[in-house]
């Protein structure tokens, strides 16, 4: 029998419509264009306007979108994950949300939450199921509403971050395409370093905590900076040494998009030329889970079936790790 492997066979991403440029962010913090675009990349953000809504409405658009583009229905469906940092509502999950608005009912789903890393966490969950044989289509979905945890009084924060989200599907595969290999790493002392202070059991919500602005994701921007760029690159050449893979057959390194600087130093690493590697930070800023499923999805169709990627992400925490993949279809 030939090995199973967990094939990406459809890729959905969606962005509020409300574009949030630097211009804006000058009328509200000391700052200005060029010192965000030279620190950042950053140009714009969409931000998910709108009272009530939250990630799992980014969600269920990027997985209606999957559903309609693959013609699968919600009933096919085994299993969802979720990946995020800014649920709905502490529980029940966000998956369990998205999967009651988009009709799922014979599939049991489960929140992953590893910072900007978790997108990358829950894929390579997501494929364990596949591998094993036990569940034929598994959605893993990126998405997060940062601004609902952004200062935007906070001139070193409020310009990083945006809204938006994507979902895969994931089915068996017996070709040698679909996901190879995964590498993950934690390191918990970097939860001194990017965090959400309050808002858990160890200080829920009071007015002290909320007058003090502690349920807005704070960084020690140099720090995470230093660890980022090592723990990306790292885990990112190590994932082409593993695999003996080159610069020459790798067809795209998709980074998670944190800042430009990072991106850039990652794919120095790996010797990797800029037009392979996927960048739309500039469009969307730091979109945490929404940043990797949203560069397949721009990028879909100049994928082409058996193009090499590597997959890198780095997030608070500290997590990160990178993933392997062949892509396994032509452009529709």
């Amino acid at each position: 029998m030939s090995k199973i492997t967990a094939a990406i066979t459809g890729i959905h991403g969606w962005v509020p419509e409300y574009v949030l440029t630097n211009a804006e962010l000058e009328t509200m913090v000391d700052t200005s264009d060029e010192w965000i675009i030279s620190r950042t990349g950053i140009k714009e953000r969409h931000i998910l306007k709108g009272k009530g809504l939250g990630s799992s409405d980014i969600a269920t658009e990027a997985v209606k979108g999957l559903l309609e583009k693959t013609g699968t229905s919600a009933g096919e469906i085994d299993l969802v994950i979720m990946a995020t940092v800014t649920p709905d509502q502490l529980f029940p999950a966000s998956a369990n949300i998205v999967s009651d608005k988009v009709g799922i009912k014979n599939a049991w789903s489960f929140d992953i939450n590893a910072a900007c890393s978790g997108f990358l966490f829950a894929l390579n969950t997501g494929a364990k199921f596949v591998e094993s044989g036990q569940y034929k289509k598994v959605i893993v979905i990126g998405a997060d509403k940062m601004s609902a945890i952004t200062d935007y009084t906070d001139r070193t924060t409020c310009v990083l971050f945006g809204d938006a989200g994507g979902a895969v599907l994931l089915e068996p595969n017996t070709e040698g395409y679909g996901i190879l290999d995964t590498k993950n790493y934690t390191d918990g002392s970097g939860r001194d370093y990017l965090y959400q202070k309050a808002g858990g059991s160890v200080l829920p919500p009071t007015h002290e905590t909320i007058d003090a602005k502690q349920h807005y994701i704070r960084q020690e921007g140099q720090s995470v900076f230093k660890f980022a760029v090592k723990g990306m690159a790292d885990v990112a050449a190590e994932m082409m040494e593993r695999n003996n893979l080159t610069s020459d057959n790798i067809a795209y390194l998709v980074p998670h998009q944190a800042n430009l600087r990072i991106i850039d130093a990652t794919a120095r690493r790996m010797g990797i030329d800029k037009s392979k590697v996927m960048i739309n930070i500039e469009r969307y800023g730091n979109t945490t889970n929404g940043t990797i499923p949203m560069c397949l999805h721009e990028w879909e169709h100049k994928l082409k079936k058996g193009d090499n990627l590597v997959l890198a992400a780095f997030g608070g925490g500290f997590t990160w790790g990178a993933l392997y993949l062949k892509w396994a279809y032509d452009p529709q």
